[in-house]
């Protein structure tokens, strides 16, 4: 029962259940075809160890920066950071249950203002300042990879926190993985949005996934 545990107790656990990468990820390489109403173009993108993106074979800036932004995205959400080296300087505490079952936490400190809701064990709204912006996010189906969730089915609204003016339209994501190695790595992503008022779909499809080699690090020799 919820009752039994701290807002915050409750909300680590969510946090520590999010699929993370392992330490060591070693990076990967896979082909990629980009799709965008009538625009098929295909290419090999590459992510480093060091989280780090390139996309080759795909002249398109606008193409390619996009790639390159859902690549660095994924991959920062995969980085496994301690709860206490993110969250130290907040506070939490409970809001209300909605009709779903799902528990409102509210922060305090540092992240003021912010909010989420959590349901069975996993984040499933978010609502927080971003660079400036309030970021709305819920996630409506999820990924059990046996060592944490991934979100699958999820939208995101962007609102001025002042005003409250919606700067965007709202954007619906659709995400699939595969194993690769050790590692749950993004095999699709659909995105549904408006372009000039018009409804449109975006995909990033990754096939022919392979880990990069492990970079072996150099002992030096003792005599």
């Amino acid at each position: 029962m919820t009752e039994s545990k701290s807002a915050q107790e409750l909300f680590q656990a969510a946090y520590e259940n999010r699929y993370t990468w392992e330490p060591g990820f070693p990076g990967y390489k896979a082909a990629v075809e980009f799709k965008h109403g009538d625009v098929v173009l295909n290419g090999t993108i590459v992510v480093n160890a060091n989280l780090s993106a390139e996309v080759m074979g795909i002249e398109d800036k606008d193409a390619r920066d996009s790639i390159m932004g859902q690549l660095r995205e994924v991959a920062i959400h995969r980085v496994r950071r301690t709860f206490a080296d993110t969250h130290s300087k907040n506070t939490f505490s409970y809001g209300e249950t909605d009709s779903t079952g799902a528990v409102e936490i509210l922060m305090g400190g540092k992240s003021e203002g912010d909010r989420y809701k959590l349901r069975n064990n996993e984040v499933c709204h978010v609502h927080r300042l971003i660079h400036g912006i309030r970021v709305t996010i819920d996630t409506f189906s999820s990924h059990d990879t046996g060592a944490g969730y991934l979100s699958h089915r999820y939208d995101s609204v962007y609102t001025d926190p002042a005003t409250g003016e919606v700067k965007s339209g709202k954007i619906v994501f659709e995400d699939n993985y595969q194993q690769a190695g050790d590692y749950q790595v993004l095999r699709q992503r659909i995105i549904q949005a408006e372009e000039n008022g018009q409804p449109t779909t975006t995909e990033f499809n990754f096939t022919n996934i392979e880990l990069l080699p492990a970079k072996v690090e150099a002992v030096a020799a003792t005599v």
